[in-house]
């Protein structure tokens, strides 16, 4: 049997995320994925994505530092981008805001099974207090 190699996996996987192709999405999400403890399931996480891009039209995720073993990737993503209206209870409506996300994955059989995620709020916040001043 063949090593999966997981950086490899997740640079796919980041891109179906950035080409919004949900119908591959299954090839890299299990049927039981859980994100931040709760339990989406592939059509729970699939409607929340793209739920992101609908709030967040020009959306693009960027890695920007990628750790990965036998079964984790760990990864800093990148974001500039808009959101069109209220973004992590902050009324960001259509500003540009620049931000970084620490993720945490844990894979099973090559598939993502568990999403841990935290967003850098207080940058977010730091920009939108510097345009109202």
């Amino acid at each position: 049997m063949s090593k999966i190699d997981l950086s490899d996996v997740y640079r796919s996987y980041i891109d179906c995320l950035n080409r919004q192709d949900w119908a591959r999405l299954g090839q890299f999400v299990d049927d039981d994925v859980s994100h931040n403890g709760r339990r989406l399931g592939l059509s729970g996480y699939r409607t929340m994505l793209e739920g992101d891009f609908r709030d967040i039209p020009d959306l693009h995720f960027n890695i920007e530092l990628l750790v990965a073993d036998a079964t984790r990737v760990a990864s800093r993503l990148a974001f500039d981008c808009s959101p069109k209206r209220r973004f992590l209870g902050l009324d960001v409506n259509g500003r540009r805001v620049a931000f970084a996300e620490n993720v945490f994955y844990e894979f099973r059989h090559g598939k993502i099974v568990q999403v841990w995620s935290v967003i850098d709020k207080a940058t977010i916040e730091a920009q939108l207090q510097d345009v109202s001043s």
